[in-house]
Protein backbone atom coordinates (compact mmCIF):
# COMPACT_ATOMS: atom_id res chain seq x y z
CA UNK A 1 0.00 0.00 0.00
CA UNK A 2 1.00 3.72 -0.81
CA UNK A 3 0.55 6.42 1.65
CA UNK A 4 1.75 9.71 1.48
CA UNK A 5 2.62 12.22 4.49
CA UNK A 6 4.25 15.60 4.84
CA UNK A 7 7.01 16.64 6.52
CA UNK A 8 9.57 20.00 6.61
CA UNK A 9 13.00 20.80 5.98
CA UNK A 10 14.80 23.95 6.99
CA UNK A 11 17.57 24.93 4.69
CA UNK A 12 19.04 28.98 6.21
CA UNK A 13 16.49 30.87 7.79
CA UNK A 14 13.63 29.74 5.76
CA UNK A 15 11.52 26.02 5.76
CA UNK A 16 10.99 24.00 2.35
CA UNK A 17 7.60 21.08 2.72
CA UNK A 18 9.01 17.41 2.22
CA UNK A 19 6.92 14.40 0.82
CA UNK A 20 7.15 11.63 2.43
CA UNK A 21 6.29 8.49 0.26
CA UNK A 22 6.22 5.57 1.92
CA UNK A 23 5.75 2.22 -0.31
CA UNK A 24 4.63 -1.22 1.74
CA UNK A 25 5.18 -3.98 -1.07
CA UNK A 26 6.26 -7.71 -1.47
CA UNK A 27 10.01 -8.27 -0.28
CA UNK A 28 12.38 -7.33 2.15
CA UNK A 29 14.30 -4.79 3.46
CA UNK A 30 14.03 -1.05 4.21
CA UNK A 31 15.17 1.83 2.66
CA UNK A 32 15.24 5.61 2.59
CA UNK A 33 15.64 7.61 -0.79
CA UNK A 34 15.78 10.99 -1.65
CA UNK A 35 19.41 12.49 -0.56
CA UNK A 36 18.62 11.76 3.27
CA UNK A 37 21.58 12.34 5.35
CA UNK A 38 23.54 9.82 8.10
CA UNK A 39 20.62 11.53 10.66
CA UNK A 40 17.52 10.65 8.24
CA UNK A 41 18.74 7.12 7.42
CA UNK A 42 19.09 6.50 11.02
CA UNK A 43 15.47 7.21 11.27
CA UNK A 44 14.13 3.83 10.18
CA UNK A 45 15.79 2.57 13.29
CA UNK A 46 14.27 4.96 15.74
CA UNK A 47 10.76 4.32 13.95
CA UNK A 48 11.30 0.98 14.43
CA UNK A 49 11.70 0.26 18.03
CA UNK A 50 9.02 3.41 18.94
CA UNK A 51 6.15 1.22 16.41
CA UNK A 52 6.94 -2.21 18.58
CA UNK A 53 7.07 -0.46 22.58
CA UNK A 54 3.71 1.69 21.16
CA UNK A 55 1.88 -1.51 20.84
CA UNK A 56 2.17 -1.84 16.84
CA UNK A 57 4.38 -3.79 14.55
CA UNK A 58 6.86 -3.05 11.70
CA UNK A 59 6.34 -4.33 8.46
CA UNK A 60 8.78 -7.16 7.54
CA UNK A 61 8.12 -6.72 3.69
CA UNK A 62 9.58 -3.91 1.54
CA UNK A 63 9.77 -0.47 2.80
CA UNK A 64 10.77 2.01 0.77
CA UNK A 65 10.59 5.83 2.05
CA UNK A 66 11.05 8.35 -0.13
CA UNK A 67 11.60 12.56 0.82
CA UNK A 68 10.56 14.39 -2.14
CA UNK A 69 11.86 16.55 -3.62
CA UNK A 70 14.77 14.52 -4.29
CA UNK A 71 17.56 17.27 -5.08
CA UNK A 72 17.23 18.40 -1.95
CA UNK A 73 19.54 17.20 1.04
CA UNK A 74 17.54 16.38 4.64
CA UNK A 75 19.22 16.36 7.39
CA UNK A 76 18.54 15.76 11.58
CA UNK A 77 16.24 13.71 13.40
CA UNK A 78 12.84 16.15 12.96
CA UNK A 79 11.28 13.72 10.24
CA UNK A 80 11.39 10.49 12.19
CA UNK A 81 7.68 11.10 13.22
CA UNK A 82 6.12 12.09 9.77
CA UNK A 83 7.75 8.25 8.69
CA UNK A 84 6.59 6.48 11.70
CA UNK A 85 3.23 7.91 10.44
CA UNK A 86 3.50 7.10 6.74
CA UNK A 87 4.56 3.37 7.62
CA UNK A 88 1.64 2.80 9.74
CA UNK A 89 -0.79 4.52 7.07
CA UNK A 90 0.97 1.66 4.69
CA UNK A 91 0.64 -1.34 6.63
CA UNK A 92 -3.19 -0.32 7.25
CA UNK A 93 -2.60 0.23 10.92
CA UNK A 94 -3.54 3.65 10.43
CA UNK A 95 -7.44 4.37 10.40
CA UNK A 96 -8.23 7.54 7.99
CA UNK A 97 -5.03 8.10 6.38
CA UNK A 98 -6.10 10.21 3.82
CA UNK A 99 -6.74 12.80 6.60
CA UNK A 100 -2.32 12.93 6.27
CA UNK A 101 -2.41 15.03 3.79
CA UNK A 102 -3.97 18.10 5.95
CA UNK A 103 -0.70 18.32 8.36
CA UNK A 104 2.09 18.81 8.01
CA UNK A 105 3.99 16.60 10.94
CA UNK A 106 7.87 17.32 12.72
CA UNK A 107 8.94 15.62 15.66
CA UNK A 108 11.85 13.25 16.49
CA UNK A 109 11.10 9.78 18.01
CA UNK A 110 12.47 8.19 21.56
CA UNK A 111 12.98 4.40 21.32
CA UNK A 112 10.19 4.21 23.50
CA UNK A 113 7.90 6.04 21.13
CA UNK A 114 8.17 9.52 22.89
CA UNK A 115 8.46 12.61 21.06
CA UNK A 116 11.51 15.15 21.27
CA UNK A 117 11.57 18.49 20.51
CA UNK A 118 13.29 20.04 17.32
CA UNK A 119 14.67 23.31 15.36
CA UNK A 120 13.20 25.27 13.33
CA UNK A 121 9.18 25.10 14.52
CA UNK A 122 8.70 28.61 13.90
CA UNK A 123 9.72 28.63 10.12
CA UNK A 124 8.16 25.34 9.32
CA UNK A 125 4.58 26.89 10.97
CA UNK A 126 5.00 29.71 8.70
CA UNK A 127 5.97 27.94 5.35
CA UNK A 128 2.95 25.24 6.40
CA UNK A 129 0.73 28.20 6.62
CA UNK A 130 1.47 29.22 3.26
CA UNK A 131 0.92 26.07 1.62
CA UNK A 132 -2.21 25.86 3.04
CA UNK A 133 -1.94 23.00 5.42
CA UNK A 134 -5.01 22.48 7.87
CA UNK A 135 -2.69 22.19 10.62
CA UNK A 136 1.01 21.29 11.65
CA UNK A 137 1.71 18.90 14.43
CA UNK A 138 4.99 19.25 16.79
CA UNK A 139 6.40 18.17 20.13
CA UNK A 140 4.47 19.10 22.55
CA UNK A 141 7.82 21.60 23.88
CA UNK A 142 7.55 23.13 20.36
CA UNK A 143 3.80 24.11 20.36
CA UNK A 144 4.07 27.57 21.78
CA UNK A 145 6.92 28.31 19.53
CA UNK A 146 4.92 27.24 16.37
CA UNK A 147 1.26 28.66 17.40
CA UNK A 148 2.77 32.24 16.94
CA UNK A 149 1.75 32.04 13.08
CA UNK A 150 -1.87 32.90 12.29
CA UNK A 151 -3.99 30.77 9.49
CA UNK A 152 -2.93 27.21 10.97
CA UNK A 153 -3.74 24.75 13.92
CA UNK A 154 -1.22 23.94 15.99
CA UNK A 155 -0.99 20.68 17.73
CA UNK A 156 1.62 19.71 20.28
CA UNK A 157 2.02 15.86 21.12
CA UNK A 158 4.18 13.31 23.75
CA UNK A 159 4.10 10.30 22.33
CA UNK A 160 3.68 8.62 18.63
CA UNK A 161 0.31 6.79 20.55
CA UNK A 162 -1.06 9.81 20.99
CA UNK A 163 -0.79 10.50 17.20
CA UNK A 164 -2.40 7.43 15.92
CA UNK A 165 -5.08 8.01 17.86
CA UNK A 166 -5.55 11.37 16.67
CA UNK A 167 -6.15 10.29 13.42
CA UNK A 168 -7.50 6.53 13.62
CA UNK A 169 -10.05 7.25 15.93
CA UNK A 170 -10.49 11.24 16.04
CA UNK A 171 -9.67 11.24 19.48
CA UNK A 172 -9.42 14.97 19.33
CA UNK A 173 -5.61 16.65 20.55
CA UNK A 174 -5.69 20.09 22.62
CA UNK A 175 -4.93 22.98 19.82
CA UNK A 176 -2.52 25.40 20.91
CA UNK A 177 -3.37 28.90 20.99
CA UNK A 178 -1.48 32.13 22.17
CA UNK A 179 -2.30 35.77 22.14
CA UNK A 180 1.01 36.99 20.17
CA UNK A 181 0.59 40.58 20.47
CA UNK A 182 -0.33 40.41 24.05
CA UNK A 183 2.67 38.72 24.69
CA UNK A 184 4.80 40.52 22.58
CA UNK A 185 3.61 44.02 24.24
CA UNK A 186 3.97 42.97 27.73
CA UNK A 187 7.50 41.91 27.88
CA UNK A 188 9.68 44.82 25.76
CA UNK A 189 10.42 46.66 28.39
CA UNK A 190 11.43 43.86 31.05
CA UNK A 191 14.98 44.97 31.64
CA UNK A 192 17.79 43.50 34.14
CA UNK A 193 19.79 46.54 33.91
CA UNK A 194 19.47 49.89 33.39
CA UNK A 195 21.41 53.23 32.58
CA UNK A 196 21.01 55.03 36.16
CA UNK A 197 22.99 52.28 37.73
CA UNK A 198 26.16 53.59 35.55
CA UNK A 199 27.72 56.49 37.63
CA UNK A 200 29.58 59.54 36.32
CA UNK A 201 30.98 58.97 32.41
CA UNK A 202 29.39 61.60 31.03
CA UNK A 203 30.99 61.47 27.60
CA UNK A 204 30.26 57.97 26.87
CA UNK A 205 26.70 57.65 28.06
CA UNK A 206 26.03 60.55 25.43
CA UNK A 207 27.76 58.49 22.94
CA UNK A 208 25.92 55.75 23.11
CA UNK A 209 23.26 57.45 22.71
CA UNK A 210 24.58 58.55 19.65
CA UNK A 211 25.13 55.38 18.90
CA UNK A 212 21.11 54.24 19.19
CA UNK A 213 19.79 56.79 17.66
CA UNK A 214 21.46 56.60 14.29
CA UNK A 215 22.68 52.78 14.48
CA UNK A 216 26.24 53.23 14.43
CA UNK A 217 28.77 51.29 15.41
CA UNK A 218 31.04 52.12 18.74
CA UNK A 219 33.90 51.67 20.23
CA UNK A 220 35.29 52.41 23.54
CA UNK A 221 38.59 52.80 24.37
CA UNK A 222 39.92 52.87 28.66
CA UNK A 223 41.50 51.29 31.45
CA UNK A 224 40.34 48.16 33.20
CA UNK A 225 37.36 48.93 35.50
CA UNK A 226 36.65 51.69 33.42
CA UNK A 227 32.97 50.70 33.00
CA UNK A 228 33.62 49.70 29.02
CA UNK A 229 31.55 46.56 29.65
CA UNK A 230 28.90 48.15 32.04
CA UNK A 231 28.08 50.36 29.54
CA UNK A 232 27.85 47.74 26.62
CA UNK A 233 25.60 45.51 28.31
CA UNK A 234 22.34 48.45 28.79
CA UNK A 235 22.65 49.54 25.12
CA UNK A 236 19.75 47.07 24.69
CA UNK A 237 17.96 49.33 27.52
CA UNK A 238 17.63 52.25 25.47
CA UNK A 239 17.47 50.72 21.97
CA UNK A 240 13.70 51.17 19.98
CA UNK A 241 11.36 48.61 21.30
CA UNK A 242 11.29 45.10 18.49
CA UNK A 243 8.47 45.88 16.44
CA UNK A 244 6.33 42.70 15.76
CA UNK A 245 8.17 42.07 11.94
CA UNK A 246 11.40 42.50 13.74
CA UNK A 247 10.58 40.26 16.57
CA UNK A 248 9.05 37.17 13.95
CA UNK A 249 12.28 37.64 12.25
CA UNK A 250 14.91 37.34 14.88
CA UNK A 251 12.73 34.44 16.51
CA UNK A 252 13.13 32.54 13.62
CA UNK A 253 16.84 32.49 13.77
CA UNK A 254 17.02 31.34 17.15
CA UNK A 255 14.60 28.36 16.83
CA UNK A 256 16.64 27.36 13.14
CA UNK A 257 19.77 27.41 15.53
CA UNK A 258 18.17 25.89 18.52
CA UNK A 259 18.61 28.62 20.67
CA UNK A 260 14.79 28.90 21.93
CA UNK A 261 14.29 27.42 25.45
CA UNK A 262 11.42 25.32 25.55
CA UNK A 263 8.16 26.31 25.90
CA UNK A 264 9.75 29.57 24.35
CA UNK A 265 7.22 31.91 22.66
CA UNK A 266 8.51 35.22 20.85
CA UNK A 267 12.12 37.46 21.39
CA UNK A 268 10.50 40.95 22.50
CA UNK A 269 13.50 42.33 23.48
CA UNK A 270 16.87 42.94 21.11
CA UNK A 271 19.38 40.25 21.12
CA UNK A 272 22.65 41.58 22.75
CA UNK A 273 25.41 38.95 22.10
CA UNK A 274 28.56 38.70 23.89
CA UNK A 275 30.45 35.87 22.54
CA UNK A 276 34.60 34.78 24.07
CA UNK A 277 37.30 35.94 22.25
CA UNK A 278 38.67 32.36 21.36
CA UNK A 279 35.47 31.53 18.93
CA UNK A 280 36.41 30.33 15.47
CA UNK A 281 35.56 32.29 12.52
CA UNK A 282 32.50 29.79 11.09
CA UNK A 283 31.10 30.10 14.95
CA UNK A 284 31.09 34.35 13.75
CA UNK A 285 29.54 34.26 10.60
CA UNK A 286 27.97 31.04 11.09
CA UNK A 287 28.46 27.66 8.58
CA UNK A 288 29.38 23.51 9.04
CA UNK A 289 28.16 21.09 6.86
CA UNK A 290 24.52 22.01 7.43
CA UNK A 291 24.96 25.80 7.59
CA UNK A 292 23.66 27.29 10.80
CA UNK A 293 23.69 30.67 12.17
CA UNK A 294 26.61 32.13 13.78
CA UNK A 295 27.10 34.95 16.27
CA UNK A 296 26.25 37.93 13.85
CA UNK A 297 22.97 36.41 12.90
CA UNK A 298 22.07 35.62 16.41
CA UNK A 299 22.48 39.56 16.95
CA UNK A 300 20.32 40.59 14.00
CA UNK A 301 18.32 43.58 14.71
CA UNK A 302 20.36 43.59 18.21
CA UNK A 303 23.64 44.39 19.65
CA UNK A 304 27.02 42.20 19.05
CA UNK A 305 29.52 42.93 22.14
CA UNK A 306 32.91 42.14 21.45
CA UNK A 307 35.24 42.97 24.68
CA UNK A 308 38.72 42.69 24.79
CA UNK A 309 38.53 43.27 20.81
CA UNK A 310 42.54 43.10 20.51
CA UNK A 311 42.44 39.54 22.01
CA UNK A 312 40.37 38.07 19.18
CA UNK A 313 41.47 36.16 16.38
CA UNK A 314 42.23 38.55 13.00
CA UNK A 315 40.76 36.23 10.86
CA UNK A 316 37.56 36.31 12.97
CA UNK A 317 37.57 39.87 13.06
CA UNK A 318 37.71 40.14 9.32
CA UNK A 319 34.98 38.30 8.67
CA UNK A 320 33.40 40.95 10.14
CA UNK A 321 33.94 43.24 7.52
CA UNK A 322 31.74 42.98 4.37
CA UNK A 323 28.68 41.81 6.97
CA UNK A 324 28.80 44.87 8.68
CA UNK A 325 28.39 46.92 4.84
CA UNK A 326 25.93 44.06 3.68
CA UNK A 327 24.12 43.37 6.89
CA UNK A 328 23.74 40.06 5.25
CA UNK A 329 26.26 36.64 5.54
CA UNK A 330 26.23 34.26 2.69
CA UNK A 331 27.50 30.82 3.14
CA UNK A 332 28.10 28.62 0.37
CA UNK A 333 29.23 25.01 0.50
CA UNK A 334 29.71 22.50 -2.42
CA UNK A 335 25.87 21.45 -2.52
CA UNK A 336 24.48 24.46 -1.12
CA UNK A 337 24.62 28.26 -0.69
CA UNK A 338 22.21 30.00 2.24
CA UNK A 339 21.77 33.47 3.12
CA UNK A 340 21.73 34.64 6.96
CA UNK A 341 20.38 38.42 7.90
CA UNK A 342 23.34 39.92 9.89
CA UNK A 343 21.68 43.65 10.60
CA UNK A 344 23.25 44.17 13.97
CA UNK A 345 25.06 47.35 16.14
CA UNK A 346 28.82 46.29 16.80
CA UNK A 347 29.99 47.42 20.31
CA UNK A 348 33.41 46.89 21.15
CA UNK A 349 35.81 47.87 24.29
CA UNK A 350 39.78 47.58 24.26
CA UNK A 351 42.00 48.48 26.20
CA UNK A 352 44.88 50.99 25.21
CA UNK A 353 47.67 48.62 25.25
CA UNK A 354 48.37 44.84 26.85
CA UNK A 355 48.50 46.04 30.46
CA UNK A 356 45.96 48.84 30.22
CA UNK A 357 47.08 52.08 32.05
CA UNK A 358 48.95 54.03 29.34
CA UNK A 359 47.98 57.88 29.52
CA UNK A 360 46.46 56.17 32.95
CA UNK A 361 47.23 59.13 34.93
CA UNK A 362 47.80 57.21 38.03
CA UNK A 363 48.74 54.03 37.16
CA UNK A 364 51.97 53.74 35.37
CA UNK A 365 52.01 52.06 32.42
CA UNK A 366 54.44 49.08 32.25
CA UNK A 367 53.92 48.13 28.53
CA UNK A 368 57.39 48.18 25.82
CA UNK A 369 57.04 49.88 22.78
CA UNK A 370 56.74 47.19 20.54
CA UNK A 371 54.23 45.09 22.98
CA UNK A 372 51.68 47.85 22.62
CA UNK A 373 52.28 48.57 18.45
CA UNK A 374 51.42 44.98 18.26
CA UNK A 375 48.12 45.27 20.28
CA UNK A 376 47.21 48.00 18.52
CA UNK A 377 47.89 46.93 15.20
CA UNK A 378 45.63 43.44 15.78
CA UNK A 379 42.82 45.35 14.63
CA UNK A 380 42.82 46.65 10.85
CA UNK A 381 42.21 50.09 9.57
CA UNK A 382 39.44 48.57 7.38
CA UNK A 383 37.52 47.35 10.51
CA UNK A 384 37.93 50.77 11.98
CA UNK A 385 36.74 52.16 9.12
CA UNK A 386 33.00 50.83 9.44
CA UNK A 387 33.17 51.99 13.63
CA UNK A 388 31.65 55.61 13.70
CA UNK A 389 32.05 56.15 17.39
CA UNK A 390 35.64 56.00 19.12
CA UNK A 391 35.29 56.63 22.49
CA UNK A 392 37.67 57.35 25.29
CA UNK A 393 36.47 55.97 29.08
CA UNK A 394 38.24 57.45 31.29
CA UNK A 395 38.91 55.67 35.06
CA UNK A 396 35.65 56.98 37.52
CA UNK A 397 36.61 59.38 40.29
CA UNK A 398 35.83 58.17 43.90
CA UNK A 399 33.35 61.27 44.36
CA UNK A 400 31.31 60.39 40.97
CA UNK A 401 31.01 56.74 42.60
CA UNK A 402 29.85 57.68 46.19
CA UNK A 403 28.07 61.03 44.86
CA UNK A 404 24.04 60.33 45.33
CA UNK A 405 23.03 61.90 42.51
CA UNK A 406 20.36 60.17 40.03
CA UNK A 407 21.77 59.17 37.19
CA UNK A 408 19.23 59.47 34.36
CA UNK A 409 17.02 56.21 33.21
CA UNK A 410 16.95 54.38 30.34
CA UNK A 411 13.50 55.07 29.40
CA UNK A 412 14.47 59.01 29.43
CA UNK A 413 16.97 58.40 27.39
CA UNK A 414 15.62 55.42 25.09
CA UNK A 415 12.39 58.27 24.29
CA UNK A 416 14.94 60.79 22.79
CA UNK A 417 16.60 57.92 21.10
CA UNK A 418 12.76 56.55 19.29
CA UNK A 419 11.74 60.01 18.91
CA UNK A 420 15.58 60.88 16.58
CA UNK A 421 14.73 57.29 15.19
CA UNK A 422 11.18 58.48 13.88
CA UNK A 423 12.72 61.18 11.74
CA UNK A 424 15.27 58.83 10.39
CA UNK A 425 12.15 56.79 9.27
CA UNK A 426 10.32 59.53 7.61
CA UNK A 427 13.64 60.86 6.00
CA UNK A 428 13.89 57.55 4.69
CA UNK A 429 10.34 56.25 3.71
CA UNK A 430 10.66 54.53 0.55
CA UNK A 431 14.46 53.65 0.39
CA UNK A 432 14.90 50.08 0.43
CA UNK A 433 17.42 48.30 3.06
CA UNK A 434 17.41 52.16 5.08
CA UNK A 435 16.18 53.15 8.18
CA UNK A 436 18.80 54.48 9.71
CA UNK A 437 21.62 57.16 9.35
CA UNK A 438 24.66 54.61 9.78
CA UNK A 439 23.14 52.52 6.42
CA UNK A 440 22.97 55.81 4.47
CA UNK A 441 24.66 55.68 1.19
CA UNK A 442 27.03 58.19 -0.70
CA UNK A 443 24.27 59.63 -2.39
CA UNK A 444 22.33 60.42 0.70
CA UNK A 445 25.37 61.57 2.91
CA UNK A 446 25.75 64.50 -0.05
CA UNK A 447 22.23 65.17 0.20
CA UNK A 448 21.30 64.65 3.85
CA UNK A 449 24.45 65.97 5.66
CA UNK A 450 25.07 69.21 4.22
CA UNK A 451 27.16 71.53 5.74
CA UNK A 452 26.32 75.31 6.06
CA UNK A 453 29.38 77.08 3.39
CA UNK A 454 29.69 79.60 6.09
CA UNK A 455 31.27 76.98 8.14
CA UNK A 456 33.49 75.47 5.66
CA UNK A 457 36.53 77.35 7.37
CA UNK A 458 36.44 76.17 11.07
CA UNK A 459 35.41 72.50 9.41
CA UNK A 460 38.69 72.30 7.44
CA UNK A 461 40.61 73.99 11.00
CA UNK A 462 38.71 71.26 12.82
CA UNK A 463 40.53 68.10 10.62
CA UNK A 464 43.47 69.58 10.33
CA UNK A 465 43.86 70.41 14.29
CA UNK A 466 42.47 66.52 14.63
CA UNK A 467 44.85 65.41 12.34
CA UNK A 468 42.06 63.14 11.01
CA UNK A 469 42.25 61.61 7.58
CA UNK A 470 39.84 61.70 5.03
CA UNK A 471 38.15 58.28 5.67
CA UNK A 472 37.03 59.64 8.87
CA UNK A 473 34.78 62.83 6.96
CA UNK A 474 32.07 60.27 5.77
CA UNK A 475 31.87 58.47 9.16
CA UNK A 476 31.79 62.26 11.02
CA UNK A 477 29.01 63.54 8.98
CA UNK A 478 27.03 60.48 9.56
CA UNK A 479 26.97 61.33 13.39
CA UNK A 480 26.87 64.81 12.61
CA UNK A 481 23.40 64.13 11.05
CA UNK A 482 22.37 61.79 14.20
CA UNK A 483 23.30 64.38 16.61
CA UNK A 484 20.97 67.00 14.56
CA UNK A 485 18.46 64.48 14.76
CA UNK A 486 18.20 64.21 18.57
CA UNK A 487 18.04 67.96 19.11
CA UNK A 488 15.56 67.91 16.70
CA UNK A 489 17.47 70.36 14.14
CA UNK A 490 16.89 69.86 10.12
CA UNK A 491 20.27 71.41 9.37
CA UNK A 492 23.76 70.31 10.63
CA UNK A 493 25.12 73.25 12.77
CA UNK A 494 29.07 73.49 13.71
CA UNK A 495 28.26 72.50 16.86
CA UNK A 496 26.99 68.99 15.73
CA UNK A 497 30.20 68.95 13.63
CA UNK A 498 32.49 69.40 16.46
CA UNK A 499 30.84 67.13 18.45
CA UNK A 500 31.03 64.30 16.22
CA UNK A 501 34.61 64.78 15.71
CA UNK A 502 35.30 64.47 19.45
CA UNK A 503 34.12 60.64 19.08
CA UNK A 504 36.98 59.93 16.40
CA UNK A 505 39.67 59.51 19.00
CA UNK A 506 41.19 56.07 17.05
CA UNK A 507 41.19 57.61 13.73
CA UNK A 508 43.34 61.02 14.73
CA UNK A 509 46.75 60.43 13.08
CA UNK A 510 49.83 59.18 15.10
CA UNK A 511 47.52 58.07 17.75
CA UNK A 512 49.44 54.74 17.82
CA UNK A 513 52.19 56.50 16.95
CA UNK A 514 52.08 58.69 20.51
CA UNK A 515 52.44 55.79 22.40
CA UNK A 516 55.43 54.92 20.94
CA UNK A 517 57.13 58.06 21.32
CA UNK A 518 55.80 58.10 24.77
CA UNK A 519 57.64 54.69 25.79
CA UNK A 520 60.47 55.72 23.83
CA UNK A 521 61.03 58.44 26.11
CA UNK A 522 60.83 56.11 29.28
CA UNK A 523 63.30 53.81 27.87
CA UNK A 524 65.88 57.00 26.97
Amino acid sequence: MFVKAFGSSVHGVDAITISIEVNVSMGQGYAVVGLPDSAVRESLHRTESAIKNMGFHMPRTKVIVNLAPADIRKSGSALDLPIALGILGASEQLDHAEKLKEFVVMGELGLDGTVNGIKGALPIAIQASKEGFRGLIVPKVNAKEASMVNGIEVYGVNSLKELVEFFSYEQLLQREEMDIRDHFFNDRYLFNTNFNEVKGQATAKRAMEIAAAGGHNIILVGPPGAGKTMLAKRLPTILPPLSLAEALETTKIYSVAGKLQHNAALISQRPFRSPHHTLSHIAMVGGGSNPQPGEISLAHHGVLFLDELPEFNRSVLEVLRQPLEERTISIARTRVSQEFPASFMLVASMNPCPCGYYNHGQKECTCESGQVNRYLNKVSGPLLDRIDLHITVGSIEFNDMTKDTVEEDSSIIRERVINARAIQADRYKGKSGIYTNAQMTTQQLRKYCKIDHANTHELESTMKSNHLSARAYDRILKVSRTIADLAGSEQISFDHFAEAVRYRCLDKEGWGASVKKNHSREEI
